[in-house]
């Protein structure tokens, strides 16, 4: 297995998740918590059907301006 996504609850008690190679490093974090936690894996959902297709822009101005790919 390459990567899995951890459910965990933040000090506020919010449902989050991560994404965490099995280095141990993480790849992705949610950006908010979650009242429920069938909140937090509709996010996982979510993430796993827009990231595959999603294009990657450089933005940082090193080409001239946006280059997508």
């Amino acid at each position: 297995m390459a990567a899995e996504f951890e459910i965990f609850k933040d000090k506020s008690g919010a449902y989050r998740w991560t994404l965490r190679h099995d280095n141990g490093h993480i790849i992705s974090v949610s950006d908010e918590g979650y009242l429920k936690k069938d909140q937090a894996v509709s996010g996982i959902e979510a993430f796993k059907l827009n990231a595959s297709s999603a294009p990657t822009v450089d933005v940082t101005g090193d080409a001239g301006g946006p280059v997508y790919a």
